[in-house]
């Protein structure tokens, strides 16, 4: 499951690309198809990281990539382990809504994207997620889980001050949003934790089969019901 579309990047071969925050791999596998695309993905949790470089070990055992490197970093994002102005592009996707100081971390990704690059940030839309939080009290305290709520242009503002500009948004995943919410409603929702579990394996489905009818439906639902805003910037 992609949230970011690196086709709209056009990305030259060689590019270097890092995602911050890259969870189990699914950008960076992404990125590693690009053609001799240099792919770093940098993530705090060791199991997360685990599961990334087994997905990027699978990908190397198909040949199913463009030729490139790959190179995975336990680092904190907020004191990323590169020099100034080295990649051509930086992904964070469903990251910021976890931090309390989001600004830091986005003056750090900027510091090492080169001028001209590209910035893809990608966030839970503002109100999926506060229905999220109305309808789960403990949503917004869980560890580990989502402390703020943005607006688009608190968002865009966040990453503007920080030398970035918007040429791109758009939003997406709009099937998984009401699977969120049957999560959210699993404690006081008779039956919820079941109708949660098919759902999700009406989603694990999805991914596996790609039905274009569905991919058609999401596209027409994206706009009112998509579950991430995704943002695309350019360094100034």
């Amino acid at each position: 499951m992609h949230t970011v579309d690196f086709g709209r990047l056009e990305l030259r071969p060689g590019s270097r690309v890092l995602d911050v925050g890259c969870g189990s791999g699914r950008h960076v596998s992404a990125a590693y198809l690009l053609p001799r695309t240099v792919t770093v993905g940098v993530d705090a949790a060791a199991a997360e990281l685990a599961a990334a470089r087994e997905r990027l070990m699978f990908h190397d055992r198909l040949g199913a990539h463009g030729g490139g490197r790959w190179h995975l970093c336990a680092a904190d994002g907020m004191r990323l382990p590169f020099a100034a102005e080295v990649f051509d592009a930086v992904v964070c996707s469903e990251v910021l809504e976890h931090l309390f100081s989001p600004d830091q971390a986005v003056a750090e990704m900027m510091r090492v994207l080169k001028p001209g690059g590209h910035f893809v940030v990608s966030v839970p839309r503002r109100w999926p997620e506060r229905l999220c939080w109305a309808l789960a009290r403990d949503y917004a305290g869980t560890p580990g889980g989502h402390v703020r709520i943005f607006n688009r242009s608190a968002l865009l503002g966040l990453l503007e001050r920080r030398g970035a500009r918007c040429w791109h948004t758009h939003h997406a995943h709009s099937l998984h949003t009401p699977f969120w919410w049957l999560k959210c409603l699993t404690r006081v929702l008779p039956g919820g934790e079941r109708l949660a579990a098919l759902y999700h394996r009406f989603l694990t489905w999805d991914l596996m089969r790609k039905p274009r009818l569905l991919r058609f439906i999401e596209r027409l639902l994206n706009p009112l019901l998509g579950k991430s805003v995704v943002v695309y910037l350019k360094k100034r």
